[in-house]
């Protein structure tokens, strides 16, 4: 009988959340729809969360220091980070992952195009680092952060970051500019 009760228990601990419909605590993100894999729909109010970035212009392979914290005590467990393009949909960049409450997450076929969390423990800040791609144009970097099971915020946005375009400086690219001399002898 005791080994019948023990049964019944873990078969309730483990599947009784499923079969009711309440969603799994191990959330994923859509890296396209930025939407949890639950059925809640989304918060409207404005998100108690802040994307702050350590500069506003950026050049081919520069590592830009990326922070989603929380603006209140509430907190945060799950959340999915990218870079994307002003208007675009489609991540751009790599993360590297310096915060071990964060991991690489791999949107078309792109290994580290975003970053997420690492697991379900509230946190109240994680810091990560972008690596800047070649051909980028103006973009911003979108989350949706996960506050528990029924409060989600998607879409939320950090400044407008811009790329600089500097002449280079060894000498080996050539001027287009015409120069000439003329001499009065």
């Amino acid at each position: 009988m005791r080994r019948h009760s023990c049964f019944v228990f873990l078969f309730c601990a483990v599947f009784l959340p499923r079969i009711l419909g309440f969603p799994q605590t191990n959330t994923s993100i859509d890296c396209d729809s930025l939407l949890p894999n639950y059925e809640t729909e989304p918060q409207t109010s404005a998100p108690p969360y802040l994307i702050a970035v350590s500069f506003d212009n950026f050049e081919p392979g520069n590592e830009i220091q990326v922070t989603l914290e929380a603006l209140k005590d509430v907190g945060f467990k799950g959340f999915h980070l990218q870079a994307r393009e002003v208007e675009g949909d489609v991540p751009v960049g790599t993360f590297k992952i310096t915060d071990p409450n964060t991991k690489g997450l791999g949107c078309h076929n792109v290994t580290n195009s975003a970053v997420g969390h690492a697991n379900s423990d509230v946190k109240q800040k994680v810091t990560t680092t972008w690596i800047a791609p070649r051909d980028a144009r103006d973009l911003q970097f979108i989350a949706t952060v996960v506050q528990d099971l029924e409060k989600f915020w998607v879409g939320i946005q950090s400044k407008t970051l811009t790329p600089t375009h500097s002449e280079p400086v060894n000498g080996t690219a050539k001027s287009k500019r015409k120069v000439r001399f003329e001499c009065i002898c």
